[in-house]
C-alpha cells in the first residue's frame, strides 16, 4: 500500500473477538476494501491466539493488528475511525462493553466509539443458550440505546453463512 493510497477513503476499525468464525475475517476486510474503506484491525487478546491468520490480515490491510495498549510516547498507528465494526462479537465482549469495562484495547476502543459519534455495527456470534442469559439481553438493550446497530444472528449449526458483508450494511 502506498502512502497516497493510505490517505484516501474513510477508515474502518474492525474489532475481532475469539470465536471460531473469526478464521474468515478476511472476507469482511476484502468486502470493506471493495467498498473503498481503509481497514485497521483490533483484536481481543484471546482472538490473537490462533483464531485467525494474523499474517494474512496484516498483509491484506498493510497495517499491524493492534491488541495491546500503546505506550504514551508511541504514535497512533491508525487514524481516527469513520466507523467501527465488531465481528465476530462474543457474549463476553458484548457484556463487558455494555458495562463500560475497558480492560483490553478492543473494549476500550468500543467504549470510546460511542463518544466519537461514528456508526458502530455488530455481528454477534453467541449461541442460543448464552443469548438467553438476562445479562446479554440487557446488554443489547443498553448498546442499542447508544445507537449501536446489531445484525440478526445466523444459525451456523444449520449451515447459514455468517454473512460478513452485513456488518458493512449496518454502518453505511
Amino acid at each position: 500500500m502506498t502512502e497516497q493510497q493510505d490517505q484516501q477513503g474513510p477508515f474502518l476499525y474492525v474489532v475481532v473477538c475469539a470465536a471460531g468464525v473469526a478464521a474468515d475475517v478476511g472476507r469482511l476486510i476484502t468486502a470493506a476494501q471493495e467498498r473503498r474503506w481503509r481497514v485497521g484491525v483490533i483484536a481481543t487478546p484471546h482472538a490473537m491466539n490462533g483464531f485467525f491468520d494474523t499474517a494474512a490480515v496484516e498483509e491484506r490491510t498493510g497495517r499491524p493488528i493492534r491488541s495491546a495498549w500503546r505506550r504514551p510516547d508511541d504514535p497512533r498507528p491508525f487514524p481516527a475511525p469513520d466507523a467501527v465494526v465488531v465481528a465476530p462479537a462474543t457474549f463476553n465482549t458484548i457484556n463487558k462493553w455494555a458495562a463500560g469495562i475497558a480492560d483490553t484495547l478492543a473494549l476500550g476502543t468500543l467504549c470510546e466509539a460511542g463518544g466519537l459519534g461514528v456508526p458502530v455495527g455488530v455481528l454477534p456470534c453467541v449461541n442460543e443458550t448464552l443469548a438467553g442469559h438476562p445479562a446479554y439481553r440487557d446488554s443489547l438493550i443498553r448498546l442499542r440505546g447508544t445507537g449501536v446497530r446489531f445484525a440478526e444472528p445466523r444459525d451456523r449449526t444449520r449451515g447459514e453463512d455468517f454473512g460478513w458483508e452485513r456488518a458493512l450494511d449496518l454502518i453505511e
